[in-house]
């Protein structure tokens, strides 16, 4: 591979002489490694300033997993929060949680097939120095000091029970069918990491100790430490705390499990009941850059063409699904690794389609992905693609100093593991230019042919079990595939527009009025009605965010099916001249995001860009008000990718109990509910493009708001020019707030559902009014926190009833005072009805004493430190401030002063409001074994 990359960079001489230099590591992450074998990477960065990310990366995963110890890797990785030689039982937990760091948000894990990583996100070690000693100290029990005592072995075996049971989807069922076929006698068909439950509820301790002995040891560990830290020091301590760990002595190899090239394609169609789509993947398998040359810079050139080539070839795709009767519903194509292996790649496509419709859509794929192999990319194309390229690679340099921890700790954990480049934004920019310039769209489709050849062929389709649904055999799809790859296929073409998004400007408005505002927001008066809100940041220099938002909604207008599906048929027809692909492509190299939304009580826009995009996100706000394009080709493609949506949504569970859940709890259910395929088939294309003209209609009826990087000096001339000319006229609008509340009284809905894997998913729901002020608000945060660590305790650790439990609320002032709570969770059919009685025992309780002292503290340490994070993030403020304007409260200026006066008895009134109202609901899914 390195080799025919690099015949593929002579194209040019400057390619050729950046191909034989290594690619440097970024200078400002100190790289050491210790005699026992162990690696760190420590980086002084201050985004969140006086937080700091300690994370340790393992090159072990379940395909070191013997057969008898299959799901042994990701128990490990849960037994690490439950006990070690200087955090017994659960202190890891207790102790991260009372500065301030959650359990599962800040703190947490992951367990794949050829890696494990565990992270303590977010510590605030400016306020709690003597945490970074702490956090050191726990990545050091989670190498060499874990206790896996008997009882918690045995405590965590029914909590990873219950999230197999919880994860057993169609998805995960179909793995295990289509796994072992395209893994043939390979590991990676067997080594999924949740592993067999019977050997987790059956292994020996030992064996899980064994394990840890072999695998856990500092020759496979990288220690990542990134915030605002003084890195000599980190150093001391890392040499200090882990150089005590032992050199392994004759430790096992790690060896990497290779797979095999195929002569003949492999074919392999599986199903599933509760599949909701037809899923397809196409592979064609290559080898890649091996992990040692990844260092060498004909691998960033290799980068750099295949973020090229993606975004190209993916373009393409996206255009296809325009035409009125599109040939899959999605898809996309990439290289990357080969489904879950790491030592091979493959040029993969995927495709969702209709049962119906599979083989045309896998062919139409497949044909796509041979033509850009024989035909390569067109210089328009290209000249796209570097744009999209240079503007990302641009804008990532000019928020270098604004970078977060994590986004530094996740570069370390790649390039310790795989050895992907670690490079700093100066030198991305630097070389990103020159290969722009010097590598002509030629280089890129010759690097395409150079590391991807046809054959190799992997195909697997993941398929709805209906009755009467009959799939093209694996001979069948194979003798396809072979006649779209004899087929002569035309290299792609393309017409290209130069013409401007607005064609002619409109007569600009004026300024007419401007004071000051709260949060240092200034408000300024146009001439045609509208107001405009603008708050200068330097938290973001990339960053402008930008709201527009008016009352009234759909609450203004009868119900009817076509309501939830304005928002979506207002923007697929494009923008003025422009249809969705020509707008696409208009946009290339832009940093610009613009949602226009039509919900039950408000319309608006939310949108985001950099400074120097500004204007065009202004252009396509003032598009959208003015003219948004009717476009029934788009529609009929839109049509039938819904009718596929519709025609396979019953197959899933989780949609039977949403609806039941929509039914329950809200008083006007219809409002809420999905389309059906009767509706879909009446649904008035040109009467939802009334209603949203309609609603966009009055510029006067709206508040736009700025946030972030902003000259006014330089942008309010454009605001006059795209905000002060829209249309205005007619009166201030106020949502019906009638058509859609929660409902009140209580109210319990149980009913069956056959699923393959068996479960019952709970759900609780209280409501009540309640006033709305910061304190109440507060109250309302640290209740939640607070129960559901309760719940969190009894449920999931103590009983091993479930993988998870939530307790989430919310209260809200605006366009009514209302406040809600909801418990969620999923278990075992045969344990419900008991564990739904230990919910209800513990709710009670806690209405009753109000939350324990230490949870209510560590809830509150959280909440501060959340506090100082959000004062630097331009979404923050403009959501204060939006919540301002609509309600008179300043969730803001006081709130570590108001978080410090909310004691026990503040939580217990608020909970209990709502929890004595007795507006009850309980929606219970029970799973019955699918016939």
């Amino acid at each position: 591979m390195k080799k025919i990359i690099t015949l593929a960079v002579t194209l040019t001489v400057t390619a050729l002489a950046m191909a034989q230099h290594p690619i440097p590591v970024d200078p400002a992450v100190r790289v050491g490694h210790l005699e026992n074998g162990l690696t760190y990477y420590i980086r002084h960065n201050e985004e969140p300033k006086g937080q700091a990310n300690f994370y340790i990366a393992q090159k072990v995963g379940s395909i070191l997993e013997e057969e008898n110890q299959r799901g042994l890797a990701h128990f490990l990785e849960h037994m690490c929060f439950n006990g070690t030689e200087h955090f017994p039982g659960d202190r890891i937990v207790k102790y991260c949680e009372s500065i301030g760091v959650k359990f599962g948000e800040n703190l947490n894990a992951y367990t794949s097939l050829d890696e494990t990583v565990y992270n303590i996100d977010n510590v605030p070690i400016v306020t709690t120095p003597s945490a970074i000693d702490s956090c050191l100290w726990i990545l050091h029990d989670w190498a060499d000091g874990l206790l896996l005592t008997d009882e918690e072995i045995d405590k965590e075996r029914g909590v990873i029970h219950e999230e197999w049971r919880s994860r057993n989807s169609a998805d995960m069922r179909l793995y295990e069918k289509i796994l072992p076929v395209i893994y043939p006698g390979n590991r990676y068909g067997e080594r999924f990491p949740i592993g067999l439950m019977e050997v987790v509820d059956n292994f020996p301790y030992k064996a899980l100790r064994d394990y840890y002995e072999k695998w856990y040891r500092p020759d496979q560990q990288g220690i990542i430490v990134v915030g605002d830290i003084n890195v000599n020091e980190v150093e001391a301590k890392i040499k200090d705390i882990f150089g005590t760990i032992a050199t392994p002595v004759n430790p096992a190899e790690r060896y990497y499990v290779q797979v095999e090239d195929n002569a003949e394609p492999i074919i392999c169609l599986e199903s599933d009941k509760e599949q909701p789509i037809a899923t397809t993947y196409i592979f064609l398998k290559h080898d890649g850059f091996p992990t040692e040359a990844k260092s060498d810079m004909n691998y960033y050139v290799y980068q750099y063409a295949n973020t090229a080539i993606n975004l190209m070839i993916n373009q393409r795709l996206e255009d296809m699904l325009q035409s009125p009767e599109p040939p899959f519903l999605k898809a996309m194509i990439g290289d990357d690794d080969f489904f879950i292996s790491k030592t091979k790649k493959a040029f993969t496509g995927v495709v969702i389609s209709s049962e119906t419709g599979l083989k045309k859509a896998v062919t139409t794929l497949y044909r796509e992905m041979l033509r850009a192999l024989r035909g390569g990319f067109t210089a328009s194309e290209y000249e796209r693609a570097k744009a999209e390229i240079l503007a990302e690679v641009e804008s990532a340099y000019k928020q270098r100093d604004k970078k977060k921890n994590a986004e530094y700790c996740s570069e370390y954990v790649r390039h310790f593991i795989d050895n992907e480049p670690a490079t700093s934004e100066e030198f991305d920019l630097q070389i990103t230019q020159q290969l722009t310039a010097a590598l002509p769209v030629e280089a890129i489709n010759q690097i395409l042919v150079a590391s991807v050849k046809e054959g190799n062929l992997v195909l697997a389709s993941m398929l709805p079990e209906k009755e009467g649904i009959v799939y093209p055999s694996a001979e069948e799809m194979k003798e396809a595939l072979a006649s779209v790859a004899a087929e002569n296929i035309e290299a792609y073409a393309e017409e290209v527009s130069n013409e401007p998004l607005i064609s002619e400007l409109p007569a600009s408005g004026k300024i007419v009025k401007s004071k000051p505002s709260k949060f240092g927001y200034t408000m300024y008066k146009l001439s045609n009605g509208a107001t405009v809100y603008v708050k200068v940041t330097d938290n973001n220099p990339e960053e402008i965010l930008m709201s527009a938002k008016s009352q009234g909604g759909l609450s203004l207008y009868a119900q009817s099916p076509i309501n939830n599906k304005v928002s979506e048929l207002m923007s697929i027809g494009g923008l003025g001249n422009f249809n969705k692909t020509a707008l696409t492509k208009a946009l290339a190299g832009k940093k610009v995001s613009i949602n226009p939304y039509i919900r039950h009580t408000s319309e608006g826009i939310s949108a985001s860009s950099t400074p120097k995009d500004f204007e065009t996100m202004l252009q396509l706000n003032y598009l959208y008000f003015t003219a948004l394009r009717s476009d029934k080709e788009a529609f009929a493609s839109w049509k039938t990718r819904e009718a596929t949506a519709i025609a396979n949504r019953n197959t899933q569970p989780m949609a039977a109990f949403k609806d039941s859940l929509n039914n329950t709890i809200y008083d006007h259910p219809e409002r809420v509910q999905p389309i059906t395929m009767a509706d879909l088939e009446s649904l008035d294309y040109e009467e939802a493009l009334r209603i949203a003209r309609e609603r966009f209609a009055n510029a006067a009826d709206f508040t736009f708001t700025f946030t972030g990087a902003i000259d006014e000096a330089t942008m309010l001339p454009l605001i006059e020019q795209y905000i002060g000319s829209l249309p205005a006229g007619g009166k201030k609008e106020k949502a019906n707030t009638k058509v859609i509340n929660f409902n009140k009284g209580q109210r319990e809905t149980v009913f069956d559902r056959s699923m393959e894997t068996p479960m019952v998913t709970n759900f609780f729901f209280d409501n009540a009014k309640i006033k709305y002020n910061l304190k109440n608000s507060i109250a309302m945060d640290m209740a939640m926190n607070a129960l559901g660590t309760v719940l969190l305790e009894e449920i999931r650790e103590k009983e091993g009833g479930t993988y998870g439990i939530q307790a989430m609320g919310e209260m809200s002032g605006f366009p009514t005072k209302l406040a809600y709570y909801q418990l969620f969770y999923q278990c075992d059919p045969e344990r419900y009805e008991y564990l739904n009685q230990r919910v209800r025992e513990i709710v009670a309780e806690f209405a009753a004493n109000g939350p324990r002292a230490e949870d209510l503290a560590k809830a509150k340490e959280f909440a501060a430190k959340k506090y100082q994070e959000n004062l630097h993030e331009n979404k923050y403020w403009a959501s204060c401030f939006e919540d301002w304007l609509n309600t008179g409260v300043d969730a803001c200026t006081n709130y570590e002063k108001v978080l410090e006066s909310v004691d026990s008895k503040t939580v217990k009134k608020v909970f209990n409001a709502i929890y004595t109202k007795n507006n009850h609901s309980e929606v219970i899914m029970r799973g019955v074994k699918a016939e």
